[in-house]
């Protein structure tokens, strides 16, 4: 699908990925953000970006913002997108009811393009790099339980009513704004105490970071460039990892901070983390996309942008 001239609905356009994503797609289409602004920032969102504040989950406000019109939907919105969920009973159900709610309008109104953000938690502790057509499919969080519950329902829409859907299982996204991730906690711990630095786990965790401005082009690339078939999966990441105490070291640095260090133990940092992850993006590369910075670079320039952030 060309993203040129199109009308297009970014569902949690005001986060994170949402934000850059709705700027980008702004420069050639027509675009409309809904968000609750929950865990997001209004001011994120651009000034020519059609706004919708409202609740997903909530049936009527689907329906005022998806609409006939549309030519896609790109669905970043979750009920909770915390990996370590504190309601994850909660979690499950809310963000397959969105989900579910939102390809139901979508059909019933004749748009039929899907643009999904899921996650490497859907693989579990899969051997690594991990290949989109890696089985089964075990994940160990709820969080990643729900996703799946998500590709799964979308993979129906696709083969049963005629969707055409793109799923991107992320490795870590990294970049400015505060919000949930290590390196904006240890941005904010550190801020606050340059003395001692908190490390969930062992600290050598090693996981893949992406910047999330070349997340946000890997999509577009994908959703230009791939063919064939009713799904499209791409895992997007980088090909190199970065340690737990990698990341302290980093961000301590852009401080300037020297802190001991201190673990709460164990090899993973909480219930259902997965300790090691690195995703295969050669499917990605054969489509004639790869990152240009490494996971430690990915690192650096989110601590970097968050630190600024807060001087």
């Amino acid at each position: 699908m060309q993203l040129a001239g199109k009308r297009v609905l970014v569902t949690g356009g005001a986060g994170l990925i949402g934000s850059r994503l709705a700027t980008r797609l702004a420069r050639d289409n027509d675009v409309i953000v809904a968000d609750d602004l929950s865990n997001s920032d209004r001011e994120e969102v651009p000034a020519s970006v059609e706004f919708a504040e409202g609740d997903l989950t909530d049936a009527a406000f689907v329906e005022s913002v998806v609409t006939a019109d549309l030519d896609a939907v790109c669905h970043l919105a979750a009920a909770d997108k915390y990996v370590n969920s504190e309601e994850p009973r909660r979690q499950f159900e809310a963000n397959h009811d969105l989900t579910h709610t939102l390809v139901e309008r979508m059909a019933d109104v004749g748009v039929r393009n899907l643009v999904f953000t899921s996650s490497s938690t859907v693989y579990g502790e899969a051997p690594r790099p991990t290949p989109e057509d890696f089985a089964p499919l075990e994940p160990i969080s709820i969080y990643g339980a729900a996703k799946l519950a998500e590709e799964a329902l979308l993979s129906v829409y696709a083969h049963s009513h005629d969707f055409t859907v793109w799923v991107f299982r992320f490795a870590n996204i990294v970049g400015s704004r505060f919000g949930a991730g290590v390196v904006p906690d240890f941005v904010e711990k550190l801020d606050a105490n340059p003395e001692t630095l908190e490390i969930l786990g062992d600290g050598r965790q090693e996981k893949s970071y992406m910047h999330v401005s070349e997340c946000v082009d890997a999509m577009c690339h994908v959703v230009e460039n791939a063919a064939g078939g009713p799904v499209h999966t791409y895992n997007l990441g980088t090909e190199t990892t970065t340690s737990v105490d990698t990341i302290a070291d980093i961000v301590a640095d852009e401080i300037g901070a020297d802190p001991d260090y201190t673990y709460t133990g164990g090899d993973r940092g909480w219930t259902g983390d997965v300790p090691r992850m690195r995703l295969s993006i050669e499917k990605l590369a054969a489509l004639g996309w790869t990152p240009e910075h490494s996971s430690d670079d990915a690192v650096r320039r989110a601590a970097r942008e968050l630190v600024a952030e807060r001087r």
